[in-house]
């Protein structure tokens, strides 16, 4: 090899970041079988680069013994002494046996080794780069499209967006550049392999960190995120200190975080709701953006019966229960929905100490003088929509574009 190959060397370093000293063992290693295979030597070979001048030297070396039974592998003592008199039985004596042609075939290995070596460093690279990155969000160009398979380009690495993977209704054009979260990184011989998605809800929170400090900074936390890809997401979120809105923090300025949000997923409509610990707060919450009136929690099956205005029930249960359901995932209760009208006709008429008991009491007595005075509860229909739970209807009402 002669300078400019050093210099290829540590250029390769330079741009690539393998080391010269990985690049050099490899080439060695190589050599050695390089030499082996053309000139049939025994298995004790050491091949030498040296790394100033770019000389290779090719040395067999022997053991050192006084009766040699293999001449390849040994060299009686009185030999041995003719190249160094310092030897003694039992020493490995190196002598120099490089072939006068051995520069062709050096130089021909030594290329093929880097250019695999090379490959086999920016695979690795890659993956140890991306296995890190499990569970973040990335972003790319959509490069090309193979079995209904989407190739994103990251720049140095390739990752699959799986049809599963992607938004129902959602158009892929090549170019396009698109925000994704990373699901799985698999080490393969081809190289890593890494899967996306564009339906997880980790991606909902990831974009949600990207735009909004107080969670990247951890003043805002969220709780849990669930979604219908395409369609509707629900985000609870709950702030350590009192003095920040989470909600307010997660919307923005006249909604421009979470409008952001909601053009990168194409439209896809969230709701931001204030997490609580006590289970009908949350629970009413949960149902933004419908309102309600009421919510009997039965702890010992983790159920809720919730009581909505008439007019709100079809808004409470959604298109196809999708509101209702994406409540009941958020909030990890089952919920019932139950108009006001129907919920006032199950328990007319039945035994007074059965209706008080499942309703609260602070509103019989209220019941009973509107029944008296033939009046809607509450005085009169525009205040039909009081949450007696006393959750707070801006947090009801907080959503997202």
């Amino acid at each position: 090899m002669n300078q400019d190959f050093m210099l290829a060397l540590e250029a390769i370093e330079r741009e690539r970041g393998i080391k010269k000293e990985t690049l050099y063992e490899a080439i060695e290693a190589a050599l050695i079988s390089a030499y082996k295979r053309n000139f049939n030597s025994a298995y004790n070979v050491r091949v030498n680069i040296e790394k100033e001048t770019g000389e290779i030297k090719v040395f067999s070396c022997k053991d050192v013994v006084e009766e040699v039974v293999d001449p390849q592998l040994e060299i009686h003592l009185d030999k041995a002494r003719q190249s160094n008199p310092l030897c003694q039985n039992g020493d490995i004596l190196e002598i120099e046996v490089t072939p006068k042609n051995f520069g062709r075939i050096a130089a021909q290995t030594a290329k093929q080794v880097v250019i695999q070596r090379i490959r086999e460093a920016e695979r690795e690279m890659i993956y140890e780069e991306y296995i890190d990155r499990v569970d973040d969000i990335i972003t790319g160009v959509i490069h090309r499209f193979e079995y209904r398979n989407a190739i994103i380009s990251l720049g140095k690495a390739e990752a699959i967006l799986a049809p599963t993977e992607q938004i129902p209704r959602e158009n892929y054009k090549q170019g396009d550049r698109i925000k994704a979260y990373i699901i799985e990184v698999k080490k393969t011989n081809k190289g890593p392999q890494i899967y996306i998605s564009r339906t997880h809800p980790g991606l909902i929170r990831r974009l949600f960190e990207l735009e909004v400090p107080e969670l990247y900074n951890g003043i805002v936390e969220v709780k849990n995120v669930v979604r219908e890809p395409g369609n509707r997401s629900k985000i609870a979120v709950y702030s350590r200190k009192k003095e920040v809105d989470p909600v307010g923090a997660c919307v923005g300025p006249r909604g421009s975080r979470v409008q952001a949000i909601v053009n990168e997923l194409k439209g896809e409509k969230i709701d931001i709701i204030e997490w609580n610990e006590e289970p009908e707060i949350f629970i009413a919450s949960t149902l933004s953006p419908a309102k309600t009136i009421k919510v009997e929690t039965r702890p010992e099956n983790k159920s809720a019966l919730v009581v909505v205005p008439d007019y709100q029930l079809s808004l409470a249960i959604g298109k196809e229960g999708q509101n209702v359901r994406l409540a009941a995932k958020l909030s990890g209760w089952k919920i019932d929905i139950i108009s006001e009208s129907s919920y006032m006709e199950r328990f007319r008429g039945n035994d007074p100490e059965e209706e008080n008991a499942l309703v609260a009491p602070e509103e019989i007595e209220e019941i009973e003088e509107a029944e008296a005075m033939d009046e809607p509860v509450g005085g009169n229909e525009n205040d039909m929509d009081i949450n007696i739970n006393n959750a707070d209807d801006n947090n009801l009402d907080k959503e997202g574009m």
